[in-house]
């Protein structure tokens, strides 16, 4: 497109050159030329906004443009012609607007296909396509109020590329945005399957099971958990929106409850001295449970930890347990070497770490920091900034 928007610009240079001299026949190619290549710019746009489309009957539609005025170069003056004294001409009847009269349809094809397929809801968003509307039309005007006397590039040419720069960025502010959507909406439903993994289902219905038996109301209390538990993890697919710390705490302590009926070795302990933060949903629940997940179920008395504290200017979370404990580095450098490539072992334990560090980052620009040791333990600490903010609001 850049090719041929400055095929344009050179193509109106050589129409002004060839003005002063007597080269009709060239002149005339070069006319011709800047007629037929006109709609193909829009033809192009087409393809930016809906790129799986074929468009042949836009195609068809600048294929019959081009020809038209193509018959100038056989003598057939139809569009246009250049007299004897080297001056342009329009042609017979309304065959002289054939050019306007395609860009026109496929400019308002064009401003149609874009409000539908970026669903522009409100007059800023779709500023700058009414903009490249009127624009053209405006020049459309000028250059026939000036008529042959036209500067180096005609107004037309300069309504052109200045759309084209304008409509182009406009364009990719909107792929930008779907990007966006399309991200966010992709790590809701990793969030929601790193914490709704089928053997912690299976493992939790079993366990409900076997209390049926031996501890009704104990299977019912855990049944009722465990329904809310489901409730919030669902309802976190339709919120991205920060939410109190003692809510998230809320979700932590019922997937806590429904662990240690099954393990009653683990404890998960609470220390927490500043409720005054907002953080993502399903921040603190996904730390607790690869803690007790991959670190204390292995101790004969393992603890989780759960701590909040205001310090220096941050608000200050950490989970800590005793269990067994990682390499950080070595997970670092994995994590490097196979990212987009991770085997499925490794994806599912760190998943849930990563994901909350991205989160904590863009939403609250805060840190998550990891801290290990093999056979002692693992300190997750997550610091947010008290003035912190998040982009969601900006």
């Amino acid at each position: 497109m850049c090719m041929v928007v400055a095929s344009l610009i050179v193509q109106n240079y050589l129409d002004y050159i060839l003005n002063s001299y007597s080269f009709i026949m060239m002149r005339k190619l070069v006319v011709i030329y800047g007629y037929a290549i006109r709609p193909v710019i829009l033809v192009l746009f087409l393809h930016i906004v809906c790129p799986d489309r074929k468009f042949v009957g836009s195609w068809i539609l600048a294929g019959v443009n081009a020809f038209m005025y193509l018959l100038t170069a056989f003598g057939i003056d139809l569009c246009f012609k250049i007299n004897e004294n080297n001056h342009w001409e329009g042609g017979m009847w309304l065959f002289g607007y054939t050019c306007t009269v395609v860009s026109f349809l496929l400019l308002v094809y064009l401003f149609y296909l874009s409000i539908r397929e970026f669903r522009i809801s409100s007059a800023r968003d779709a500023w700058i396509p009414v903009f490249a509307v009127v624009l053209i039309t405006v020049t459309v005007l000028l250059d026939f109020e000036v008529g042959y006397n036209t500067p180096a590039v005609n107004y037309l040419t300069d309504a052109i590329v200045t759309d084209c720069i304008l409509y182009y960025n406009w364009l990719h502010m909107r792929f930008v945005k779907e990007y966006e959507e399309a991200l966010r909406a992709q790590q809701r439903i990793e969030i929601m399957m790193s914490q709704m993994q089928p053997h912690f289902l299976y493992n939790t219905l079993m366990t409900i099971q076997a209390l049926c038996r031996k501890d009704p109301e104990k299977a019912f209390e855990i049944t009722g958990r465990f329904g809310i538990y489901l409730r919030q993890n669902i309802d976190s697919l339709e919120h991205m929106e920060l939410v109190p710390l003692e809510k998230e705490l809320e979700h932590t302590r019922i997937y806590s409850e429904i662990e240690t009926v099954r393990f009653p070795r683990i404890r998960v302990e609470y220390d927490i001295r500043d409720n005054d933060v907002q953080i993502p949903v399903l921040t603190i629940q996904p730390l607790v449970e690869n803690a007790i997940r991959h670190g204390v179920r292995v101790r004969e008395n393992g603890i989780v930890t759960v701590a909040s504290r205001r310090i220096s200017g941050f608000h200050e979370i950490v989970i800590s347990d005793n269990g067994k404990g990682f390499d950080v580095n070595k997970v670092m450098q994995t994590d490097r070497e196979q990212t987009g490539n991770m085997n499925v072992q490794y994806n599912r334990q760190h998943i849930g770490i990563r994901n909350v560090r991205e989160r904590i980052e863009k939403m609250c620009g805060g840190t998550l920091t990891v801290e290990s040791r093999v056979g002692e333990g693992t300190v997750v600490t997550i610091r947010i900034p008290v003035d912190g903010g998040s982009f969601l609001d900006e």
